[in-house]
């Protein structure tokens, strides 16, 4: 599988004490989720983020069975994984690493975070949930450690049903993250500011 250069900006990484990885929304591009920086509290740290190989990270719904998204899923986990460990190479901590992702970006990072949970610095999903043709409890362990989870996401959304985010909050927390999940009448698939402002008062302002 052809693997994408991963995009940097912000802190040199070489001199980050915290890492961000972005994940891009289907159709979206490695460089148009970090220019979302500009809008965080996130001065300081390290910008990660991966490009998925033809700007989506897998083909189908993520509400499809898995297997209809293979093997693209478990590349694009592998692409996230891939840039934990660059931050985890310059010895940034667990604890200091966050994520964000937006629509198919978001599922994804919540995916990864869930099959690999432990204490991180904090997730942002901007409309995203679990990927499935539901949840299967199995597929995730770990113990988030009062990890800060924020989920924003609209009522309704035409890709992201409500219920699948309530269902992967309850998961979450489940996991030991502290999650928080803002669902907003008729947002539309967007992020809005509200979202951004929470997004840096419950994640980034720590």
């Amino acid at each position: 599988m052809h693997q994408e250069p991963i995009r940097t900006a912000g802190q040199p990484l070489a001199t980050a004490s915290k890492a961000l990885i972005m994940i891009h929304g289907r159709g979206g591009s490695a460089a148009d989720i970090l220019s979302l920086a500009a809008h965080l509290q996130v001065q300081g740290f390290a910008l990660l983020a991966p490009q998925a190989t033809q700007s989506t990270w897998y083909p189908n719904s993520f509400l499809a069975p898995t297997a209809q998204n293979e093997p693209w899923l478990t590349d694009a986990l592998a692409a996230v994984g891939r840039t934990v460990a660059e931050a985890q190479a310059v010895g940034i901590t667990t604890e200091n690493i966050y994520f964000l992702g937006f629509s198919q970006g978001a599922c994804l990072t919540l995916e990864y975070v869930a099959r690999h949970a432990m204490h991180y610095g904090g997730v942002v999903a901007f409309t995203g949930g679990l990927i499935g043709d539901q949840i299967y409890p199995d597929t995730y362990a770990g113990d988030f450690a009062a990890t800060p989870i924020f989920i924003g996401t609209s009522n309704p959304d035409m890709h992201v049903p409500v219920d699948r985010v309530r269902a992967s909050t309850k998961l979450l927390t489940i996991l030991g993250a502290h999650v928080t999940e803002k669902i907003y009448p008729n947002m539309g698939h967007t992020i809005t500011q509200e979202e951004i402002s929470l997004a840096n008062n419950l994640i980034f302002g720590q």
